[in-house]
């Protein structure tokens, strides 16, 4: 496994803006707020040849909430995890009675520590003496939105664990999207057997999409828990929430499977639809759950008419596998991801060329294309040139003859033939003379 390091600190001393210069990307959201990261946040990094996870974690202070409580907890526990940690101050505050109360536990976690003193680029330097007095060894002034010092920083880090070799990308990723409420975070600590994402009944409380690394049934996950997604016009133009949101999109387009988590007491909404056509639009294999089971008043038909609802509302996703499950209690959540490697294997079907023709040339043959503008459609031959969602090129004499009902029909005869369920499937006709 790769070394990991925490980056631990009071809120606001730019954990974050440090988060996204060392791996290079805007793995955290950055805002002069402060208490942005609450869960913790993870990349994978490189400097010099090694290779390490880097996890960014919210800000420690002495707030009683329960959401300050647990964004605590999940600093420490991140500490605890930890090959290395890298203590971040801020030089312009100067050292404050909470960074004492933080380098003691560090001391007792007898983790390797390095002090960084961020933000002396904008600051005098002539107090970096009194963070000597934290028991924490030399510090280092670094810049973390400029850059300036994080190489000597790193160089320290890297210093406290031998390389690593990085570790095979089989695993399969799962992001975990709904609205904001539905029991995302619940669910991923219940796969995972331990709480880690901060869970609250306070809507937004994730607001990061979070990967975490599971194995579950002797396979390897990357599950991300991301955002809930409210409806567009409930979200107020360049706050924290819109991006978040847009870091949930981002997470659909960049996983292997999506789980769409519903709430089973209130059934299937509009938003719910609206996320689901994401995931569609997107070509990602699906699982919908139907979430908090425990908690729906049922009989025996409760279960079958849920399904149909679901039916009627995602009509345009007809292929989707569903489940019911409680977060809480634990009902079937051991069979969800049995579900989720199926639809990914299913998004991973191949059909060769000579089957895939038969297949087309029998449902031509049961069920020929209607003539528009006087001309009858003609297939001449079918390929699957992409799998994850499978990609089949039909090669037509005008592709402008053929219906879209009949377009449907043919994606209908390839899921009667192989079992795509759970996948969208895509059809691509060209002409003659057409590129693929």
């Amino acid at each position: 496994m790769k070394p990991v390091v925490a980056i631990v600190g009071r809120p606001n001393v730019g954990k974050s803006t440090l988060m996204n210069r060392i791996s290079g990307r805007r793995v955290a959201i950055v805002d002069d707020m402060p208490g942005v990261t609450r869960d913790r946040l993870y990349a994978d990094c490189e400097w010099c040849g090694k290779v390490f996870s880097l996890i960014d974690t919210g800000g420690i202070d002495d707030g009683e909430d329960d959401i300050m409580r647990s964004v605590r907890e999940q600093a420490y526990e991140a500490v605890r995890l930890s090959d290395a940690v890298i203590f971040l101050t801020d030089v312009k505050q100067g050292v404050l009675p909470s960074d004492g109360e933080i380098a003691e536990v560090l001391r007792r976690s007898k983790k390797p520590v390095v002090l960084a003193v961020n933000k002396a680029d904008t600051a005098s330097r002539d107090n970096v003496y009194d963070f000597y007095k934290l028991g924490l060894g030399e510090p280092y002034l670094i810049s973390a939105s400029h850059g300036g010092g994080v190489g000597d920083l790193l160089d320290a880090v890297c210093a406290e664990f031998p390389a690593a070799e990085d570790i095979g990308g089989d695993a399969l990723s799962v992001a975990v999207v709904g609205k904001p409420n539905v029991g995302k975070s619940s669910l991923v600590n219940k796969l995972i057997g331990a709480d880690r994402n901060i869970v609250s009944d306070v809507a937004g409380t994730t607001r990061d999409a979070v990967d975490t690394p599971v194995t579950v049934g002797g396979r390897d996950y990357i599950l991300i828990d991301t955002a809930g997604m409210r409806r567009k016009r409930e979200i107020a133009d360049k706050s924290i929430e819109r991006y978040s949101v847009l870091r949930a999109i981002a997470a659909i387009k960049r996983c292997d499977v999506a789980i769409v988590v519903i709430d089973a007491t209130e059934g299937a909404t509009e938003q719910d639809e609206k996320i689901a056509g994401l995931v569609h639009e997107s070509g990602k294999p699906s699982v919908i759950v139907l979430n908090k089971w425990d908690a729906v008043e049922k009989d025996a038909h409760t279960l079958d008419e849920r399904t149909l609802e679901l039916k009627e509302r995602l009509a345009f996703m007809s292929y989707f596998k569903s489940i019911a499950v409680s977060a809480k209690t634990g009902l079937r959540v051991e069979k969800l991801m049995e579900l989720v490697s199926a639809v990914h294997e299913n998004a991973s079907r191949r059909i060769s060329t000579g089957l895939l023709n038969d297949i087309i040339g029998q449902a031509v043959a049961a069920t020929e294309p209607t003539a528009r503008k006087g001309r009858r459609p003609k297939i001449y031959y079918a390929s699957q040139p992409s799998v994850c969602p499978p990609l089949f090129v039909f090669k037509v004499n005008d592709p402008e003859l053929l219906h879209f009902s009949y377009e449907r029909y043919l994606e209908n005869s390839l899921r009667r033939a192989a079992d795509f369920s759970g996948t969208p499937v895509r059809l691509k006709f060209v002409g003659k003379g057409e590129q693929q």
